[in-house]
């Protein structure tokens, strides 16, 4: 699946997206999600929940889809 994600802000960080796209429940997931499964930002792996994500990133969630963040 791919997918456009539109943000208002500067940017979001990696927990937060995971979280709005309900691929975790809650914030407190994330650092349990991201030790136990594969996340690429930008093609290169990562783990950091705090990591902030741009205009023009890709993010790709293995058997979940991809998604591309775009500011408004």
């Amino acid at each position: 699946m791919k997918k456009e994600v539109v943000i208002t802000t500067p940017y979001i960080t990696l927990g937060q997206l995971l979280k709005m796209e309900d691929i975790i429940a809650s914030g407190g997931q994330a650092k349990w999600y991201l030790r136990e499964k594969s996340v690429f930002l930008n093609d290169e792996p990562e783990n950091r929940r705090g990591k902030k994500l741009y205009d023009g990133d890709t993010v790709r969630v293995p058997d979940v889809g991809l998604f591309f963040i775009k500011s408004k």
